[in-house]
């Protein structure tokens, strides 16, 4: 179970068929949102809590008015060619929730992540991703090297150290795009076990991009190849 906060997250979660455990909210927001909410997940349970006890219970420092108890579960997986996001200990719940919800705007079909990444069901992670998880295939705590043997397309790493352009590839193709910690990058392990290492063309003296920053790049020059 975790807990959504806001209308838009809620409404998210019953959008892609989840159903909601407990509804609360807070006595000085709109009742009729409540109700409006409980008449789409028959059965659900409906609390109404000071304005103090609320925040206390909220996951967020400036409360919305609206929780709700909901559980986890997996959307159905995407049709069509693969285009699928592995992240590598990837630790920061907000950004992990943004590289999700730049995957599913992308188009991606499905999202693995490795035992060091953030719980992707976290409320902060959730907040991030502004309803991706309820829309995105997300799998947790899986063995990239073993996943990505098996994998019957291209696995392409994005680091500094890319031998060739990200924009000289075929993305067109069934295709695993691998990014990894925010601080550390990619593991020795996980680089051997791509079938190449890509670079994002830079200008000017910048390092480096920031770890979402790079995933958002690389995903929608697959989707614009791919359009």
């Amino acid at each position: 179970m975790t807990l959504l906060d806001g209308v838009h997250l809620v409404e998210a979660c019953l959008d892609a068929g989840g159903s909601l455990h407990t509804l609360v909210r807070a006595t000085s927001a709109d009742a009729s949102v409540l109700f409006a909410l409980s008449e789409r997940s028959p059965g659900v349970r409906r609390i109404c809590l000071s304005d103090a006890l609320f925040a206390d219970l909220s996951p967020v420092a400036t409360p919305s008015g609206i929780l709700a108890e909901a559980g986890w579960f997996m959307p159905a997986p995407h049709p069509g060619q693969a285009l699928v996001v592995v992240l590598e200990a990837i630790q920061d719940p907000g950004n992990l929730g943004a590289m999700l919800r730049t995957a599913a705007a992308a188009g991606a079909t499905r999202a693995i992540l490795s035992p060091g990444c953030h719980d992707p069901w976290s409320p902060k992670a959730l907040r991030g991703g502004q309803g991706a998880q309820f829309v995105l295939p997300v799998e947790t705590a899986v063995d990239l090297t073993d996943w990505l043997s098996h994998f019957a397309g291209d696995c392409l790493a994005l680091t500094l150290e890319g031998s060739s352009s990200l924009y000289d590839r075929d993305l067109a193709r069934p295709l695993a795009i691998i990014v990894g910690n925010e601080g550390a990058g990619l593991s020795p392990a996980v680089c051997h076990a791509a079938d190449a290492r890509v670079r994002i063309p830079m200008h000017g003296r910048v390092e480096s991009l920031n770890a979402g920053a790079a995933l958002a790049v690389a995903l929608f020059e697959a989707a614009r190849q791919r359009s």
